[in-house]
């Protein structure tokens, strides 16, 4: 076995109701003003409403900043450190999806002055410290309470990240309830982004490691396990854990073992159409599994019964082809649009999307098998469907 490093959130708690405990954490990290980064949405349906309150009555009033919008602009994060500066707050929590906690990571590292927005932008190139910072998802599919990387809207089509363990907060914190109102669709595209998480994971060629692939094994087992029932009731306590331990396991297991071409062929459609993540991952993830078979099927095979539910006989090229067929299934069930077609996305458009899409190198190097431009277009292809117009 070869040497590796593994990284996560020093301190993660899993219990209903645990977002109301938020002060105590505060109290522990020496938080005594937090700045409180979420999105409109949340604050309208008075999800926000009963943390804020409890912060407060115990000692920790919170600052609100509730502008972070889907895919958060630059302009959004330069925002938030402005206004909490002047609140003088000294820590930061993010009770939100994945772009709230994004903009939480990059605000509490600003705050401390010591770097542009613009430095920051790239692997490993955050050198100053942050403010104390704690995590909580709304959403089961991003992970991005456990993983080291912040992604930010830079133009009108492009998008940059940050990748630094200091984005790692203190504490993740994931209560369920706060995710018992979510509506099935975003329900169904966060948990295959968090399958595809998963998959990514354990078929990664660069850093897979023993306790990258047995959590994103274990991932997979409870996502697709309850990703049908969290969807279909969405007041079901125990497939909301699930779903969202899952999506937790599996950030913690691709923040260590890098994705690749299923995010990489989903990022452009992202960008030029304004596709949710989750969706543009779940619209090409069939495509791809099927072009990396030929070389990937040994570990596709392995992830077979944990999608399926039960042992599947045969060889590992038979397994592989039940994986996707679960998945083509999985997708349908909880009524996701299968094609880039259905999805509102122009046949004329795939050359474009697979340039772009071979820009994302950074990507496409975790691959199991090296993608061209040709691939790219192909697989696109593939994922549009009917191609007769």
């Amino acid at each position: 076995m070869q040497g590796f490093e593994f990284n996560t959130a020093p301190r993660l708690v899993c219990a209903p109701g645990s977002a109301l405990e938020l002060a105590g954490f505060c109290h522990q990290l020496g938080i005594q003003k937090p700045l409180l980064v979420t999105d409109p949405g949340l604050v309208s349906i008075g999800l926000i409403g009963p943390v804020q309150l409890a912060l407060k009555q115990n000692g920790c009033p919170p600052v609100l900043f509730d502008q972070v919008r889907e895919d958060p602009p630059e302009e959004t994060v330069i925002a938030a450190v402005e206004f909490a500066r002047s609140e003088s707050v000294d820590g930061v929590i993010a009770v939100g999806g994945g772009s709230s906690m994004d903009v939480a990571k990059v605000v509490s590292v600003l705050l401390r002055g010591e770097q542009s927005l613009q430095q920051l932008y790239g692997v490993g190139l955050v050198d100053s410290a942050r403010l104390p910072l704690v995590l909580v998802p709304t959403t089961a599919g991003t992970g991005s309470e456990v993983t080291p990387v912040a992604v930010i809207t830079t133009g009108e089509t492009t998008k940059a990240g940050i990748s630094s363990t200091v984005l790692l907060p203190d504490v993740a914190v994931l209560d369920a309830d706060l995710t018992l109102g979510l509506p099935p669709v975003v329900t169904a595209m966060t948990g295959v982004d968090a399958m595809v998480h998963a998959i990514e994971a354990y078929t990664t060629r660069q850093l897979k490691n023993p306790l990258s692939d047995n959590l994103a094994r274990q991932a997979l087992t409870l996502l697709a396990g309850s990703i049908r029932t969290a969807v279909s009731d969405g007041a079901n306590r125990e497939a909301r854990t699930n779903m969202l331990l899952g999506a937790c396991l599996a950030g913690q297991a691709f923040a260590n073992a890098p994705v690749a071409a299923v995010h990489a062929l989903a990022y452009p459609l992202g960008g030029h159409y304004h596709i949710p993540h989750g969706l543009s991952n779940s619209l090409v993830l069939p495509a791809v599994l099927e072009f990396n078979a030929p070389v990937a099927s040994k570990l596709y095979g392995e992830l077979a019964e944990l999608v399926v539910g039960s042992p599947i006989p045969g060889s590992d090229e038979a397994r592989t082809a039940a994986l996707i067929d679960a998945l083509r299934t999985l997708i349908d069930d909880v009524s996701l649009p299968a094609t880039l077609k259905e999805a509102g996305v122009s046949q004329d458009s795939l050359p474009m999307l697979a340039e772009d899409a071979m820009l994302q190198q950074r990507l496409l190097v975790n691959n199991p098998r090296d993608v061209s431009y040709d691939d790219a277009l192909a697989i696109y292809r593939t994922a549009y469907g009917d191609m007769s117009e």
